[in-house]
């Protein structure tokens, strides 16, 4: 099923930063903002067993518990299952190392197999407090978790989570299947796949104001072709186009940084706030059903609706695309 008959608007809430994602958030902070998010409308709740070891889906079950369940859509990711026991070691995540520092301290299994799922699966119902999910993605297969075994993992999901997501969702307990990750090589390999067939993918930092130029070449239109929608996470590159510090997860570099800056001069001289372009640039490609922007504060959200709905004058996208600051095939606002 398509995403966009799915999802109950373009504007969704990304829960990674509820799982104590870079700094210790407290308890009622966390409530407080999903809370901002409801009120504001937003009913598209992404999460994920991986952060926080379970902490970000306990937080946000804990909160959607009083909200009426055929009122908001809910997804969720397979691929980490997250055990009772404690971790003793400071676990490898890769490139994101100590990005959950803060998280619960329980021990996760890395594992997509078929059994894996199913209990990923039921380990997420059980903290978000729910009795059904609407959307799986398969989290993390790629190179920036798995480094050159990447396929050795995609191989796994293939014969193991895919499988099992498919039969979910012929089934009807789930509504749709994907992939979600940082990388564009394993959703172009699974799209490139006679079977089994995902109904979407969340590609998470790859379609930006500051990285978008290799999901146009190739994914987007493989996407497209065979009627695939994105939802786009991580809009904002980690932070750095929210008046963070942040990109790809890590201190941002010099180049971003000078980037960054001509963005937002350019900006000012329109009038246009920084974050309302990201967003909509973001949302402009055919593919794109929602983006998912994260946030700890209650503000952020007011924020991020704001962005949404601001009017961006057409000569802005026009400059942007004078200056070189977004790729020539990109889509933009309002057809420029």
């Amino acid at each position: 099923m398509s995403l966009k008959n799915i999802l109950p608007g373009r504007l969704g809430f990304g829960t990674a930063p509820l799982g104590n994602m870079f700094r210790a958030i407290p308890d009622a902070e966390a409530r407080a903002t999903v809370e901002a998010a409801w009120e504001h409308g937003i009913r598209f709740y992404d999460t994920a067993p991986f952060y926080g070891a379970g902490l970000a889906e306990e937080r946000l079950g804990e909160v959607l518990a009083g909200k009426p369940r055929d009122s908001y859509v809910l997804s969720t990711k397979v691929g980490r299952v997250i055990l009772d026991e404690h971790e003793t070691d400071v676990p490898d995540f890769g490139e994101k190392g100590g990005l959950f520092e803060h998280g619960n301290p329980n021990k996760i299994l890395h594992e997509w197999t078929a059994d894996a799922t199913e209990r990923s699966i039921e380990g997420s119902l059980k903290r978000l407090g729910t009795d059904r999910l609407d959307i799986v993605w398969v989290h993390d297969i790629a190179q920036d978790f798995h480094g050159d075994a990447w396929l050795g993992t995609f191989e796994e999901a293939r014969t193991g989570a895919f499988r099992v997501l498919s039969r979910l969702r012929d089934e009807g307990v789930i509504k749709a299947w994907g992939l979600g990750v940082n990388k564009t090589e394993p959703i172009e390999l699974t799209l490139a796949l006679d079977e089994p067939k995902p109904d979407g993918f969340l590609l998470a930092g790859r379609y930006t104001l500051l990285d978008h130029e290799h999901a146009l070449q190739r994914l987007l239109p493989m996407a497209q072709e065979q009627g695939v929608d994105m939802v786009v996470g991580g809009p904002y590159s980690s932070g750095i186009l929210a008046g963070g510090t942040h990109f790809e997860y890590q201190q941002a570099p010099a180049e971003i940084i000078e980037r960054v800056g001509k963005l937002k001069a350019l900006a000012e001289k329109h009038g246009v706030s920084i974050k309302a372009a990201a967003l909509q640039f973001s949302l402009a490609h055919p593919a794109a059903a929602a983006a998912i922007p994260g946030a700890t504060r209650p503000s952020r959200i007011a924020e991020d609706t704001a962005a949404l709905n601001e009017a961006i004058p057409a000569a802005f996208w026009t400059e942007l695309r004078a200056a070189g600051l977004v790729g020539p095939a990109a889509p933009l606002p309002n057809n420029s």
